[in-house]
């Protein structure tokens, strides 16, 4: 599962991508401008956003400069203009990816699929079907499927990047910089981000703070996924 933010001002075209990203698993949040959609990837960074370039308060390709200005998230573009000028314009700006309206539903999916795979961490992209076993964590990155001994873990998109790329530095102390750039590629964004979802990760993990087994927290440091015991 992703989050998604969708910036898009049409209410019927908005009400179809939530239906559709929803069907599909993925946490969306919507915006209807330019300016709030801003606001919503730095407060709320999502994994992906798929934005309309017809908004009413900013052109769309003005906010997606913007966006590149803040941030590395992944963005898929829908938009009405298929002008080859327009769409070079478009990935020179630093759109990942582009879907020309109207599009279906299964395209917009698969479309955000692929994105999201090749905005994978680095690390996860290259180990490609090679699992990744440390003790008795299991991590298939091909699958994006996590199992602690044998049991399968639920994460979200962005903890599993996390526990994968902490996996792929198995005993090795990361900053929370370092993650924040390599695994969410925000470095701008508050260390208490990458927190939150070590919070997560350890509860599903069955591991608390005070007596960690994979996950330990380096005081001043970083954060390192100890291998053996």
């Amino acid at each position: 599962m992703a989050s998604v933010l969708v910036v898009e001002d049409d209410a019927v075209i908005r009400a179809a991508l939530i239906e559709v990203l929803s069907g599909h698993g993925h946490a969306v949040r919507t915006a209807h401008q330019g300016f709030e959609g801003l606001r919503e990837v730095t407060r709320h960074p999502p994994d992906i956003v798929v934005l309309d370039l017809g908004l009413p308060d900013l052109d769309g390709l003005d906010v997606l400069r913007m966006i590149r200005g803040i941030s590395r998230v992944p963005v898929l573009v829908a938009t009405a203009r298929d002008d080859e000028t327009e769409i070079i314009r478009l990935l020179n700006a630093g759109a990942d990816d582009y879907l020309v309206k109207p599009f279906s539903g299964g395209q917009l999916a698969a479309r955000l699929a692929a994105v999201l795979r090749r905005s994978a961490p680095a690390d996860v992209r290259a180990a490609g079907g090679s699992d990744l076993r440390v003790a008795d964590l299991h991590i298939d990155p091909a699958a994006r499927t996590a199992r602690l001994a044998g049991r399968e873990l639920p994460l979200t998109r962005r903890e599993f990047d996390l526990l994968a790329y902490l996996a792929a530095h198995a005993d090795q102390v990361i900053s929370r910089q370092r993650i924040l750039t390599e695994v969410w590629r925000q470095p701008y964004l508050e260390e208490q981000t990458v927190d939150v979802h070590l919070s997560a990760l350890r509860r599903k993990m069955g591991e608390k703070a005070r007596q960690p087994r994979y996950l330990h927290t380096v005081r001043g440091i970083g954060i390192k996924l100890v291998g053996s015991p």
